[in-house]
C-alpha cells in the first residue's frame, strides 16, 4: 500500500543534513557550554557559531536569538516576559482568535492574573484586519501578538501593517512564526516584529528546540529561574545538539524557500481544484495570502475523524487541524471564528504538503477520496436524516 504523508504543519520528517550536523554533540562533542574548560568553551564556540547562521537566516543580529525548546516555550517567554516587563505602562494585550493555543492561553493566564485581554476576530477567512487593531489599541496596550500564518487553514496576516499600527501607540508586536519560516519568506526587520517565535521540527529540524527573537533594545521581565543560559533569558543546559541540527535546517529551509514555495504553490492548487470541484466540499482559508502547501477543506455531512481514520487506511496521513488539538472533540476554535457552523467545522480536513510532496501524491488523493467521501455519507447519520 502506498504511504503518503500530507501533515507536514504537525512535524516535518529531520532532513539528513540536520542529522548529521547532530551527531558529533551526541557522541564526542558533548561538552556543557556553561563549563570553563576545553570541552565547555568548545561547546560555547559552537552553539555561538549556530547561533549567528540562525540570526543571518532572519536578518538578524546574533545577539537578538534566544534559542528554547520549542515554538511553545518561545510564545510564554515573549507573552509573559512583556507584560511583566511593561506592566507599568498598562496592563492591555491583544491578541486575535485564530492564536495557536501557545499563545490563547498565555494571553488568558495573564487575564486570570488581572490583565485586560481583547481577542480579535477575524474575517471568513481568517484575516485579522488593521482596523479593528486600531479600534482596540490603547495607551495602555503593552503587547499585541498576531500570527505571522495561521497553522489550520494556512491565512498570511499583514505583519508589518499591524506592527506599525501597535508601534504607534507604543506597544510592542510578538509573532508566532513557525508555521511561516521557511514556507515564506520570514525578514525580521521587513516585518518590523519585537519579537518572533520559531520551532526547529516545523522545517525539517529536530524537535525540542526552538528559538525566540528579541529585537535590540527590547526588554523582558524573566518568567522562569534557575541559571544563567541565554544570558538569563531562558534557564537550563542548552540543547546543544539540537541548536545545531536547527541551525542547519535552517540555513537550507531559508535558502530553499523560493523553490519550495513555487513548487508546492503548483501542488497545493491542483488539489485545491481537485477537491473544491466535489459536491459540497468548500475551501477554508483566505484564497490567495495563504501558505503554499496548506489546503484546508471542510466536506459538509461527514465527520472529520472517519474522513482522516478512511484516509489513513488508504495510505494518506492528514488532519483535522492543530497536531496540539488532535484529542479534542470540540471543533477547531480557527473555523468556528471564521464563521463556519460547528457541524462544517467537525467536517474539516486539513492537508500540508511539503519536501516528500510529488504530483503522483496528489493525483492518488483526488482519485480516492470521492468514494471515501461518498461512503461515509451513506453512513452518516445527518444523511439519514436528509434522507
Amino acid at each position: 500500500m502506498r504511504s503518503i504523508y500530507l501533515d507536514h504543519a504537525a512535524t516535518t520528517p529531520m532532513r539528513q543534513e540536520a542529522y548529521e550536523a547532530m551527531i558529533p554533540f551526541l557522541t564526542e562533542k558533548f561538552g556543557n557550554p556553561s563549563s570553563i574548560h576545553a570541552f565547555g568553551r568548545e561547546a560555547h564556540k559552537d552553539v555561538d557559531g549556530a547561533r549567528e547562521r540562525v540570526a543571518k537566516a532572519l536578518n538578524a543580529a546574533p545577539q537578538e536569538i534566544f534559542f528554547t525548546s520549542g515554538g511553545t516555550e518561545a510564545d510564554n517567554i515573549a507573552i509573559l516576559g512583556a507584560a511583566a516587563q511593561k506592566k507599568n505602562k498598562g496592563r492591555h494585550i491583544i491578541t486575535s482568535a485564530i492564536e495557536h493555543h501557545a499563545v490563547l492561553y498565555t494571553c488568558e493566564a495573564l487575564e486570570s492574573r488581572g490583565y485586560r485581554l481583547t481577542v480579535l476576530p477575524v474575517d471568513k477567512y481568517g484575516m485579522v484586519s488593521p482596523s479593528q487593531l486600531e479600534k482596540a489599541i490603547s495607551d495602555e496596550t503593552v503587547l499585541v501578538s498576531i500570527m505571522h500564518a495561521n497553522n489550520e487553514v494556512g491565512t498570511v496576516q499583514p505583519i508589518r501593517e499591524l506592527a506599525v499600527i501597535a508601534h504607534e501607540r507604543g506597544a510592542l508586536f510578538h509573532t508566532d512564526a513557525v508555521q511561516s519560516l521557511g514556507n515564506i519568506p520570514v525578514d525580521v526587520k521587513e516585518l518590523q516584529v519585537d519579537l518572533l517565535s520559531a520551532s526547529a521540527h516545523k522545517l525539517y529540524g529536530p524537535k525540542g528546540v526552538g528559538l525566540l527573537y528579541v529585537k535590540k533594545g527590547t526588554r523582558l521581565a524573566n518568567v522562569s529561574y534557575g541559571g544563567a543560559q541565554e544570558r538569563n533569558l531562558r534557564p537550563g543546559t542548552e540543547n546543544v545538539a539540537g541548536i545545531m541540527g536547527f541551525a542547519r535546517a535552517m540555513e537550507l529551509a531559508v535558502a530553499e524557500q523560493p523553490e519550495t514555495c513555487r513548487r508546492l504553490t503548483v501542488l497545493r492548487d491542483k488539489l485545491i481544484k481537485g477537491l473544491t470541484a466535489l459536491p459540497e466540499v468548500r475551501l477554508n482559508g483566505h484564497p490567495e495570502q495563504r501558505l503554499p502547501g496548506n489546503v484546508n477543506v471542510s466536506i459538509k455531512r461527514v465527520e472529520g475523524e472517519s474522513l482522516i481514520l478512511s484516509l489513513d487506511m488508504a495510505g494518506i496521513a492528514v488532519s483535522s487541524g492543530s497536531a496540539c488539538t488532535s484529542g479534542s472533540l470540540n471543533p477547531s476554535h480557527v473555523l468556528m471564528a471564521m464563521g463556519l457552523d460547528h457541524q462544517t467545522a467537525h467536517g474539516s480536513l486539513r492537508f500540508t504538503l511539503g519536501k516528500s510532496t510529488e504530483e503522483e501524491d496528489i493525483d492518488y488523493v483526488l482519485e480516492v477520496i470521492p468514494g471515501i467521501i461518498q461512503r461515509l455519507r451513506k453512513m452518516s447519520p445527518i444523511q439519514a436524516e436528509l434522507g
